[in-house]
């Protein structure tokens, strides 16, 4: 199996101050669980992401690396629609995972 057919996803997490972070990885449940233990570094654990709001699959990384970097451009509103369209409620999709 080569690097391009693993399963990426394209993630947004939110802080309880509501500070928005999107990110990509091919290990949701392990990147999600960094987030919430604030084993990241940087921004990641400045802000204390501690809720899975949005993700989406992506079959090749290509695919996953441009749709972050579009998302990451986007206005915090247009953020907001994107999440609300799958998650009204603000929900923590984390515990749906397992």
């Amino acid at each position: 199996m080569s690097r391009r057919d693993y399963n990426f996803y394209v993630y947004i997490m939110v802080s309880s101050s509501g500070t928005l972070y999107v990110g990509m990885t091919n290990d949701l449940i392990r990147r999600v669980s960094e987030h919430k233990e604030k084993k990241v570094e940087g921004f990641s654990k400045k802000y204390s992401y501690n809720k899975l709001v949005f993700y989406e699959y992506h079959k090749y990384v290509y695919n996953a690396i441009e749709r972050e970097k579009e998302v990451k451009k986007w206005r915090r509103e247009k953020k907001h629609d994107l999440i609300k369209m799958i998650n009204p409620h603000w929900n923590d999709l984390y515990k749906e995972l397992f």
